[in-house]
Formats: structure tokens, C-alpha cells, sequence
């Protein structure tokens, strides 16, 4: 069979392998998509930390049963499933307080498992145990499950930082998780939801899928200030930092209201991780921040829901759709931002 596969910054080998087997409480999957994200392009530039090369990467999967292995029950040949990328322990002290994705031990496919950018791969014992293979609900597609994952990840933000009705939302950042993010907050009873973006191709390529209520390029005005404007001087109850800028964090602070809430859902690079911050505005208006990390098993059952139900369509997001051959290309379209989501299909 055919893999991608990771052997160091700048060399991801397109190359055959042999097809591997179930083991003992494995399930084997033939793969029908797995789609690409800015962790991808992060990989093949700089490689990570948690990743031993060679290693078959991607990490939004969805596909098909092909076989269990011994002492697993309840999957069959045929059925269609998606899997989670972070795979908790589900037994230190976090993950028994339901704090799963913060959990110290967790993994990740396409790091210390195989991943998906292959034509069949293993669901290893470990995402089993915590019922992280998740069945596609009826009417959704392999591509559309496949993006469930980073759906997933904007639900845990979004639920922590407690976006609800009536909320007023900034979200900075026009990628794909920036579109999920705001059509996650309508669906969770925002009432207006603003979209900031400096790259002008890419705010109008978002904003003309999704429809935010106001789209504001930050290379062409102050982005704070306009906030500040359509708000009458209040700034916004939340937050939604879904870019990989000190400076959208910052900002974030001069653009949230009195009680406001922040999410830091992007992390920094690793060689800039800090960023000035007045604690006295935090301290006297009462602000909250809060960190974001990938998604638990459950995030991502319910994310399967949400896009099931038509709360959150996800079909239209994926604007590119590419062979195994090609995700080469796949990964140098999502760095140069003119696609919203690319997704392969092996």
C-alpha cells in the first residue's frame, strides 16, 4: 500500500508499505479521507517533538472497517468510522476528573501511532479503551467526519470559555478552524460574531462561506478600533484567538468587554511563547482567559452530532480534495492560505 510518510523537516516520502494487520484489541481501517491542517505544514517544516521518525503522519481520519483483531467487539467489516487524534491515558488523576485533554500521558495519531495519510492503517488498543472510534452518523460523509477532529477542538474551547446566547464574539484567525469557529458559536446562540483576518484573499474566501456578521482585515485598519466601533465602545464578551499571533493575543485583550472572556485556541511558536499582557486590566475588568488543547473522545462524538444535525455544516469548508499522490501539494496549498480545507483521500 501506499503511505506518506515523515522522516525529517522538509523530506515526507511518498513510498510503499506493507499492509498492516489487527492485533489484539486493534481495528484495521481502510482510509477514505484524512484531511490536512496547519499542523501538517508545521511537521513537514520543523518536524515535532513527539514525533520518532519515520513515522506515517496525518491525523484527521476518517474511513471504513476492515477487520478487528482478537478481543475486540462490536465493530464490523463495513462500518464507517472516524478517530480521534489526542488519545488520553482515561486513568491519571486528570482524565478521572473528566479532564481529558489535558491529560499528561496523552498520544496522538500520527505521532506515536501511525497515522492516516495511507490507504489502511491500525486504530491502536489505546484509542479503543477510551472509546475513541467513533461511528459516522448516518448522512455524513468520510470527508465531512474526517474534519470532525478540528471541530472537535473548537467545541472544547467554546464550551470552556462559555460561549453561549446572546454572547458577542470576536473570532481572529480565517482558516478552517476559524470558519468552524464561528459558525459554532451561532450554532451555540451568538448573536453577533465577528471574523478578523489580515490576509485580505483569505478574510474574503472565509467570510463569503460562513457570512460572519462583520469581517474586518487587520492589514487595512485597526482591527481593535473597529471592534470597539460596531460595539458602541463596549468591545466583545469573547475572544476566539484561533491564530498563531502574540499580537492577536494581545489585541485580545484591548478588544474584550468588562467581564469579558479570552481563548487562547493558538498556540505560539515554540521560539516566541510570550507576549506583554497588563495584569491590571485583567485585574480591574475582570477578565478571563483561557487555554484551549485539542479535544477529548467526547468532543468528538458530539462534533460527529453537530454536523449530523445541520448545526454545523462542514462540507462546504473543504475546497480542495486530493489524492494520497498529491498531499505533497496538499500541505503546501494549506501554507500559502488559498484553500480553506484540503482533504485527502488515499
Amino acid at each position: 500500500m501506499k503511505v506518506a510518510r515523515f522522516y525529517a523537516p522538509g523530506d515526507v516520502r511518498l513510498e510503499e508499505a506493507p499492509e498492516p494487520q489487527a492485533g489484539p484489541g486493534e481495528v484495521k481501517i481502510r482510509v477514505r479521507n484524512c484531511s490536512t491542517c496547519g499542523t501538517d505544514v508545521k511537521i513537514h517544516r520543523h518536524g515535532h517533538h513527539h514525533i520518532s521518525p519515520p513515522r506515517v503522519i496525518g491525523h484527521e481520519i476518517a474511513g471504513e472497517v476492515v477487520e478487528a483483531g482478537d478481543g475486540v467487539s462490536g465493530w464490523e467489516a463495513g462500518d464507517r468510522v472516524q478517530v480521534i487524534a489526542a488519545i488520553p491515558c482515561g486513568e491519571c488523576p486528570d482524565c478521572r476528573r473528566g479532564w481529558m485533554t489535558i491529560c499528561p500521558n496523552q498520544e496522538s495519531m500520527g505521532y506515536q501511532y501511525e497515522g492516516g495519510f495511507a490507504e489502511y492503517m491500525v486504530v491502536p488498543a489505546k484509542v479503543l479503551a477510551v472509546d475513541g472510534l467513533n461511528r459516522i452518523p448516518e448522512g455524513v460523509g468520510f470527508d465531512e467526519a474526517s474534519v470532525a477532529e478540528p471541530l472537535a477542538c473548537a467545541l472544547n474551547a467554546q464550551e470552556f470559555a462559555g460561549v453561549g446566547k446572546g454572547d458577542t464574539v470576536v473570532v481572529v484567525g480565517a482558516g478552517p478552524i476559524g470558519c468552524m469557529h464561528v459558525r459554532l458559536a451561532r450554532a451555540r446562540g451568538a448573536e453577533k460574531v465577528f471574523l478578523v483576518e489580515l490576509n485580505r484573499g483569505r478574510l474574503d474566501m472565509s467570510a463569503n462561506a460562513v457570512h460572519p456578521d462583520a469581517a474586518i482585515c487587520g492589514a487595512e485598519v485597526d482591527a481593535v478600533q473597529e471592534v470597539l466601533d460596531l460595539t458602541e465602545g463596549r468591545g466583545v464578551d469573547v475572544v476566539i484567538t484561533a491564530a498563531a499571533s502574540g499580537k492577536a493575543q494581545e489585541d485580545a485583550l484591548r478588544m474584550v468587554a468588562r467581564r469579558g472572556r479570552i481563548s487562547f485556541f493558538g498556540g505560539l511558536p515554540k521560539d516566541k511563547p510570550t507576549i506583554t499582557l497588563d495584569s491590571n486590566v485583567v485585574h480591574y475588568r475582570e477578565i478571563t482567559i483561557y487555554g484551549a488543547n485539542g479535544s477529548s473522545p467526547d468532543h468528538n462524538k458530539r462534533a460527529l452530532e453537530l454536523i449530523a444535525s445541520g448545526a454545523v455544516p462542514v462540507s462546504d469548508l473543504i475546497t480542495h480534495r486530493m489524492p494520497l499522490d498529491d498531499v505533497l501539494t496538499a500541505i503546501e496549498t494549506v501554507a500559502s492560505g488559498t484553500a480553506i480545507k484540503v482533504t485527502i483521500e488515499p
